[in-house]
């Protein structure tokens, strides 16, 4: 018998671990197999994005490598293209497929689908030339790499266009990871400028975009609203009901008809499904999820599993009907040791558990002992909330072994100054052998941008 999971985030990880644990008896036997498929050998835990692109943690802390937890686990590096559930097969093309042009072919006799979710972007004109994303651990060093190099070119011209350009910031979206990415950048760069004797923190500009009229809902209103104060506080420009229309030749117009030249837009607004989920034979809601039920079987079908972002499950402690869990770690942890249960009752013919979880709250990090936060009713902002923010997901992040090297990692940051050097030519590290060897490296002598 075997078990495909699509993707190695949360949902993918702890379902492997649950029916790891679940099957060991049968996987030692030989009778069972669990094959998880997954386009990164490791499984990044985001809420801590933020902090990595400030520098709080190393980038390696932030993820936890699929084949090391998961050893009684066969794991793929690949992307799965398609799936025929009515053949129980699914398509895969694997680091191999560009070198032999073949894709594979896996069978399977349970599919659980937790490929996740994708960056939702819009039709905005150069937003795919100049647009920055924040959703893998890839994009937040890389941002954290751009900004410091932007301070480096301010502080090493005189032309004061260049200067403005590259010491404006602007992110669109006000959710979790556009606030939290903001906070923290802002705060380092804040930090980096003592050390760039003509660039001061006055000097940038940091603009955050939102099309709604509030910011962080997750929060609530009324932390929203405090959050909006505190960033303006920091000078940080808020608008609200704003939108994004164009970012043309580095230049970011808003729909309130402001303009700011600007070589960083950051794009945070929003995700929608992985766009596997249309090339299955599998029912999707009206926003391209998958229709589950509460005991998180895919609706109408049999051994197929989905939770997490691909999923619409329903909310079952809801007052109002209808209404789906959020797309969120904190349902989708849950989720998956629920989902690997139901597996294991499944193939024992036992009966399946229903999913039920009354969401209890939001923390977000604003920046450097700066948070707000809303749990079980209690409002709490600045240093409490923080400190909140910074427990809980120690708390979440998988392996004793993350979870010992972060702590490591934030005492010693209590002890020393912050590390603000920048590694961008990490991201072309063949430009300067390229140089050497009389070729023309694609992102100058450096590899920067």
């Amino acid at each position: 018998m075997r078990i495909l999971i699509v993707g190695g985030g949360y949902v993918g990880l702890y379902t492997a671990l649950r029916l790891q644990r679940k099957l060991k008896a049968e996987l030692g036997r030989g009778e069972a197999e669990i094959v998880v498929v997954s386009p990164d050998p490791y499984m990044t835990y985001q809420p801590f994005l933020p902090e990595a692109a400030a520098g709080a943690i190393s980038p390696r802390h932030v993820v936890v490598p699929l084949r090391r937890v998961l050893e009684g686990c066969r794991v793929v590096v690949g992307e799965v293209t398609s799936i025929d559930h009515a053949k129980h097969t699914a398509t895969v093309g694997t680091l191999a497929t560009e070198e032999t042009g073949r894709t594979e072919q896996l069978s399977y006799d349970e599919l659980v689908l937790a490929p996740g979710s994708i960056s939702r972007t819009l039709p905005i004109p150069g937003l795919a030339d100049h647009g920055i994303g924040f959703k893998t651990l890839e994009e937040a060093i890389g941002l954290r790499n751009h900004v410091i190099e932007q301070m480096d070119i301010a502080s090493s011209t005189r032309d004061p266009a260049i200067r403005d350009a590259a010491l404006t910031f602007v992110f669109v979206g006000g959710g979790f990871a556009g606030v939290e990415a903001l906070g923290e950048l802002e705060d380092m760069a804040r930090y980096a400028a003592r050390y760039y004797p003509n660039v001061k923190p006055d000097d940038m500009k940091w603009i955050l975009v939102e099309a709604s009229d509030r910011i962080l809902p997750e929060v609530g209103e009324e932390m929203g609203r405090y959050t909006v104060t505190e960033l303006r506080r920091r000078n940080i420009d808020v608008r609200l009901e704003t939108r994004l229309e164009s970012c043309v030749d580095r230049v970011a117009v808003l729909s309130d008809g402001a303009r700011f030249p600007t070589r960083t837009v950051v794009w945070t607004a929003g995700v929608k499904p992985h766009p596997v989920l249309a090339a299955t034979d599998l029912p999707l809601n009206g926003r391209g999820r998958l229709k589950c039920t509460p005991e998180l079987t895919v609706e109408g079908v049999t051994h197929a599993w989905a939770a997490g972002d691909a999923a619409a499950v329903p909310d079952v402690t809801a007052e109002e009907p209808g209404k789906e869990t959020a797309p969120n770690a904190q349902h989708a942890v849950r989720q998956a040791r629920v989902l690997g249960d139901n597996i294991v009752r499944a193939l024992r013919d036992e009966p399946l558990e229903t999913y039920a979880h009354k969401y209890v709250g939001s923390v977000a990090s604003l920046g450097l002992h700066k948070g707000v936060a809303h749990v079980y009713g209690r409002k709490l902002k600045g240093y409490p909330a923080w400190f909140m923010h910074r427990t809980y997901h120690l708390s979440r992040v998988p392996t004793f072994n993350r979870k010992a090297r972060v702590l490591a990692e934030w005492t010693l940051a209590g002890l020393f100054k912050r590390e603000i050097v920048s590694l961008g030519s990490l991201e072309h590290p063949r430009a300067e052998f390229e140089l050497a060897a009389g070729g023309k490296p694609s992102k100058g002598p450096k590899g920067s941008s």
